[in-house]
């Protein structure tokens, strides 16, 4: 099994940042790659940003290119969402996920088979 642990939520103000931290722990070696979705208010869970293993390759969904960052660290098992210009759009619950090797589409949240518990987000206009 693999446990998902975020943090790093909370209040900002529109066109402020925030940065989430999402440390894997357990069967870490079984993960491909992992991902932050979010589902805000009376909405769907969707994809923000996805990132494999050693960093290769990334996936943005288009309303957060350019405002938000995902990195990782390999060695603290630990990926990061650095959020810029926020928008009250973006309020949300963030939830970590992490991908199996040979899972399917990176952007499905049917593909992650471990979640975190989720950290929320809002951003006031």
């Amino acid at each position: 099994q693999v446990q998902l642990v975020e943090s790093g939520g909370g209040l900002a103000q529109a066109g402020g940042s925030l940065r989430l931290s999402c440390t894997a722990s357990g069967r870490t070696f079984s993960i491909y790659a992992m991902a932050w979705f979010r589902q805000g208010p009376g909405k769907e869970r969707e994809f923000v940003v996805f990132i494999t293993r050693n960093g290769g390759s990334t996936q943005y969904v288009d309303s957060v290119k350019g405002r938000f960052t995902i990195s990782r660290d390999s060695a603290r098992n630990t990926m990061y969402l650095e959020m810029n210009s926020l928008k009250p759009e973006d309020t949300a619950v963030y939830y970590c996920a992490s991908m199996p090797f040979g899972a399917g589409n990176p952007r499905s949240y049917t593909t992650y088979d471990h979640w975190g518990q989720g950290t929320q987000v809002t951003v006031s206009s």
